[in-house]
């Protein structure tokens, strides 16, 4: 099967990406996938360095799929907690949690 390039942006970032011939729609649906997460990331507050806001969403992206292939749903908190949980604070949390991970020498700030 043959491929292709197709120029696409991720955080007004613009990439060039390989592509086999009749798969553009679905490698576009992904982009946009990857863009949203990596956006929104971005938007909910302190994260700023590309790199760890691509770390984040791959990590978020990686349990939704986890979820869909293992039909796993996170139980669901009673409105009063779901009201208090923020996203902000949620990612804040999941990069504590990833630079704990890491440890000092692969921290991404």
């Amino acid at each position: 099967m043959s491929s292709k390039q197709l120029e696409v942006q991720i955080m007004q970032q613009t990439y060039l990406l390989a592509c086999p011939e009749g798969q553009e729609a679905r490698l576009l649906e992904a982009v946009e996938r990857v863009d949203t997460a990596m956006t929104r990331i971005r938007d909910a507050g302190k994260v700023r360095a590309r790199e760890r806001i691509a770390v984040l969403a791959a990590l978020n992206l990686a349990f939704e799929l986890g979820d869909q292939i293992t039909g796993y749903a996170a139980p669901v908190p009673p409105a009063a907690e779901a009201a208090e949980t923020t996203d902000a604070a949620q990612w804040q949390e999941l990069a504590a949690r990833l630079d704990d991970a890491l440890g000092s020498d692969g921290q991404l700030l």
